[in-house]
């Protein structure tokens, strides 16, 4: 007897190797997820200006972290070009300056008469996203992109109005992976967090107290199921021998300055510099 339905996530055309330089950028739930490759010693990047919930202000977060990191394209592989991006899309209401016209990614605590509330159409998620590819793939040609749409539920727009939200940007993510999708390469594919949350976990106690946000043992397995899409057999094995260190650096004594403590926290620390010297050639 089923009591659940397991969402089936399809092979990866790629895997993400150990400490591979990416950009996390999106929604609350990208922060959440990034940091935990942050935490894992992956060179990743995430929401550098914040978060950032809509697919234009994710353009915005990708411009304008180019123009200030990559200053000389033909050397951006060598430097700090991500090989994986990951978008988190949130939703696909947007405010708009009313002097300037321009969509602005924080009011910065503005009087809302100053704007104007917009939905973007399917057609411009997808526009503004597959602008944030064509820069990336400007600076690095064989970067992948993730998307994802993010669980979190926009009570403000009342629940009918957040699900039709999340079916622009569902809709908008399905045909940016076709737009980048040929026989011979799959630049941006499709993680379903969205799916796994609503679908197979399922559950109100996967939700916190405010009954939107997902608890840290959702986020877990959604977690693990990316790791079992995307890790390679050397990320994987990597992650093994980096765990303890990681235990033993986060261990709280009960006498930080007794001897003991101290040479334990020397030897972990050697061996996090010996087994991050091996990967981050």
């Amino acid at each position: 007897m089923q009591f659940r339905t397991p969402v089936t996530i399809p092979p990866s055309s790629f895997s993400i190797s150990p400490c591979e330089r990416m950009l996390f950028v999106g929604s609350c739930f990208a922060d959440n997820i990034g940091r935990r490759f942050v935490d894992d010693k992956f060179r990743a990047v995430v929401n550098p200006y914040g978060v950032m919930y809509n697919p234009a202000s994710v353009l915005h977060t990708v411009r304008r972290w180019m123009e200030e990191n990559i200053i000389n394209p033909s050397a951006a592989i060598e430097t700090v070009a991500p090989q994986t991006a990951v978008f988190t899309l949130g939703t696909n209401h947007v405010y708009i300056l009313n002097e300037t016209g321009e969509i602005v990614d924080n009011c910065r605590k503005r009087p809302q008469r100053l704007f104007t509330e917009k939905e973007l159409s399917v057609e411009e998620c997808v526009e503004y996203l597959a602008e944030a590819v064509e820069l990336l793939r400007g600076i690095n040609s064989k970067v992948r992109v993730v998307v994802t749409v993010s669980p979190i539920r926009y009570a403000k727009y009342g629940f009918h109005g957040s699900q039709l939200s999340k079916a622009t940007l569902l809709l908008a993510a399905d045909r940016l992976v076709e737009r980048y999708r040929t026989e011979k390469s799959v630049v941006v594919e499709y993680f379903p967090a969205y799916e796994i949350v609503n679908d197979e976990l399922r559950d109100y106690r996967f939700y916190r107290e405010d009954m939107l946000h997902p608890t840290d043992q959702a986020v877990e397995y959604i977690w693990e199921r990316f790791a079992e899409t995307y890790f390679s057999e050397a990320t994987n094995k990597f992650l093994e021998e980096w765990r303890p260190i990681k235990a033993a650096l986060g261990h709280r004594p009960f006498n930080p300055d007794s001897e003991e403590y101290k040479e334990f926290l020397s030897k972990a620390k050697e061996k996090a510099e010996r087994l991050l010297g091996r990967y981050n050639e």
